[in-house]
């Protein structure tokens, strides 16, 4: 390849970089939807705290809900 072609292939490649990170994150004008009860992980922690409850007692299990099995020892 020549010297110009590789310069040209070098700053194309260089302006793809920049411009895809430009476009990380929200704009300032999306933060206050971002920040909204529903967006969180946990929107609604008393029905989580509840919902956690009759899983673990119909589990006889303790820990978070990504573990398999229960009590009974059918998994």
């Amino acid at each position: 390849m020549t010297r110009t072609l590789r310069i040209a292939l070098a700053i194309t490649a260089l302006a793809l970089l920049t411009s895809a990170c430009a476009s990380i994150g929200p704009k300032p004008w999306e933060k206050d939807l971002m920040a909204r009860k529903e967006m969180s992980v946990n929107p609604y922690p008393l029905v989580a705290a509840a919902d956690d409850h009759i899983y673990f007692s119909k589990e006889a299990s303790s820990g978070g809900r990504g573990f398999a099995g229960g009590g009974c020892g059918c998994n």
